[in-house]
């Protein structure tokens, strides 16, 4: 083959590479660094601030399953509590991790949630799903971010309703000891619609 004709097909090929080259070398630098979780992280966030991800408590009610209480979890300070002492109460029920991002994402939201309703009659359990000996690492995650909402790990093995196989899951129990709402995913629970969802149980 002719040089010269080699040589602009070996050039037509590079520049048809370099985009691919540069998308390939940006995600391993993302993988590399662990700035990708971040980017995602703040994707999230600014699909939470469209309202695209409102949660609609009257479109996730289930069948009104009972609520299984017969389980205990400890706060961070590793005081025991035992679900069967909530009953009677409208509870608010969160499972998360640290390293789960669509958990942080939504947090915040919560927290705005948490901060708006009646805690005497609303139950916050925000129960993290860290290995048992992540404690001191919660706790920093929990402090840095300035959540007051309690924060809680499993002290016995959960029922089989919260083995659940994706997290964030939240499940909004009645005071009548029914599973209301079941949400699997992020979403933003900061919206009136909530609040109104919440009232309405605690009247019942």
């Amino acid at each position: 083959m002719n040089t010269a004709l080699m040589s602009d097909k070996l050039k037509k090929i590079a520049r048809a590479a370099k985009p691919w080259a540069f998308l390939v070398g940006a995600f391993l630098v993302l993988k590399v660094t662990g700035a990708g979780s971040a980017i995602s992280d703040f994707t999230r966030a600014a699909a939470m601030k469209t309202g695209a991800m409102d949660i609609e408590p009257e479109t996730t009610v289930t069948g009104g399953q009972a609520f299984d209480y017969d389980f205990t979890i400890r706060d961070l300070q590793g005081n025991k509590l035992s679900m069967n002492e909530l009953k009677g109460k409208v509870i608010f029920l969160n499972l998360w991790a640290t390293w789960c991002g669509p958990c942080r994402v939504e947090m915040p939201s919560i927290q705005k949630l948490y901060n708006s309703v009646d805690k005497d009659k609303i139950a916050f359990v925000m129960l993290s799903l860290d290995q048992d000996n992540q404690s001191d690492k919660i706790r920093q995650f929990v402090s840095g971010k300035e959540f007051s909402f309690p924060v809680y790990q499993p002290a016995s093995p959960l029922p089989k309703m919260l083995r659940v196989n994706m997290i964030p899951t939240t499940f909004i129990i009645g005071a009548d000891g029914k599973v209301r709402t079941k949400k699997t995913g992020m979403a933003n629970y900061d919206t009136e619609e909530m609040r109104d969802f919440l009232a309405k149980l605690v009247a019942e």
